[in-house]
């Protein structure tokens, strides 16, 4: 076992933790305070090649790992969430589907401008009746010659607003669809600008405020065949091996939640005095922030094992919704003991660890539930549930192809 980062994984740590010290770190409370999505970041992520960090360089990316993307999540959640949810939907769900399902073609058309920053890209699943019921939703796309049609409306998708492109799932078996049977599901992408596309932003949400959530409505929206993604009829297999990905890198920026609380935490607790000695020195304080650590090593070490398997070409379901569980329900305890240490100030916008508080909230329930996490773990633990091949799994990470 080797737990060292290499010096292409420390490189991209310096890096993206110095971009987001400098870009992101000055107008968080201000982009916070007026729900105001931040674009300008977009192209500064796209020039340091982090839009596109673990896409192959023959399809416009960096050609680096896949632990090299959750470091940048992590640094990213860091300074602030909404900026790591620009990667969790753009790469995390789009871009690797892309990579895993896509034919080359679909590549060189979608997945090279999105690895470059050219094109943003993000996921739609969710609907305003379906969340965590995957099957429950109600989009459907009727082949006519060699278009489908589709129609629906998604909900809750961040990026709705901004997207260039997405990848939307709908019933295109409506036989399938009434015995609720996911083999009717299909995979598109679809690009902005196509007739009765629409989007809108959702203001109004507890956290995760400066980032862009929003809705998406499909009214008979012309969809060209060749952008089915995979094959008709294996869109919820795609869904779920993204859905993979997704989780993958919120586990990794939850992570960095948690190390962002404990630095405040002892920051602070170094600061303030009570009963004439630093809250530092009080037992219960210590208690606190003895637990951060702990939870930040142990959510770290769940992430970098299923960034490792990742890199191995190894199905990773098991171990990337634990990493995803225990991090996310970390992040927000690590959270609350942050505003405890804070006291009176801790409630206030003053200090970071109030904004801590509202997004970490969001984690624990978007991209499978803590409690849909729970039930996976235990029918794994049961044999209730095996995972079955795939027809295509994510690929191995292999430097040298990688790169060149």
């Amino acid at each position: 076992m080797d737990f060292a980062f290499s010096e292409e994984h420390l490189m991209v740590q310096k890096m993206v933790r110095d971009l987001a010290a400098r870009e992101i770190a000055p107008h968080v409370k201000e982009h916070d305070r007026e729900q105001r999505f931040d674009r300008s970041i977009l192209p500064k992520l796209a020039a340091q090649g982090i839009l596109g960090i673990c896409i192959p360089v023959r399809y416009g990316g960096a050609g680096m790992d896949y632990i090299s993307l959750g470091l940048a999540c992590e640094e990213l959640e860091y300074v602030d969430t909404s900026n790591r949810v620009i990667l969790s939907v753009h790469v995390g769900l789009n871009s690797l589907a892309l990579l895993q399902w896509g034919t080359e073609e679909q590549k060189q058309k979608y997945l090279v401008p999105q690895a470059t920053g050219q094109k943003i890209a993000t996921y739609g699943l969710t609907e305003p009746a379906a969340g965590s019921d995957a099957v429950g939703i109600q989009s459907t796309a009727r082949r006519e010659g060699d278009h489908y049609i589709l129609n629906g409306e998604k909900m809750w998708i961040s990026l709705a607003d901004v997207a260039d492109n997405f990848l939307v799932f709908a019933w295109t078996d409506l036989e399938k669809k009434r015995a609720r049977d996911h083999s009717g599901l299909t995979a598109f992408i679809v690009e902005r600008g196509y007739p009765g596309l629409e989007t809108g932003t959702i203001h109004g949400k507890l956290g995760v405020r400066a980032g862009n959530t929003g809705w998406i409505a499909f009214k008979d929206v012309p969809v060209p065949a060749e952008n089915v993604l995979g094959r008709e009829g294996e869109g919820f297999h795609i869904a779920m091996s993204a859905l993979d990905n997704g989780r993958y890198t919120v586990a990794w920026g939850a992570t960095g939640l948690i190390r962002a609380c404990l630095d405040a935490s002892v920051r602070y607790a170094k600061e303030r005095h009570t009963f004439g000695v630093e809250i530092g020195q009080h037992q219960l304080v210590q208690q606190m922030i003895a637990l951060m650590q702990l939870k930040y090593d142990a959510a770290r070490l769940l992430c970098m094992r299923a960034g490792w398997l990742k890199n191995q070409g190894v199905r990773n379901t098991r171990e990337t919704g634990l990493a995803k569980w225990y991090a996310t329900v970390s992040s927000f305890e690590a959270a609350a003991d942050a505003v405890e240490i804070h006291g009176a100030y801790g409630y206030s916008d003053e200090y970071d660890v109030e904004r801590f508080l509202r997004n970490s909230k969001g984690a624990v329930i978007y991209e499978g539930s803590r409690e849909i996490q729970q039930l996976i773990q235990a029918q794994y633990a049961l044999g209730y549930r095996k995972d079955k091949p795939l027809r295509c799994e994510l690929p191995a990470y292999d430097p040298e192809a990688w790169t060149n």
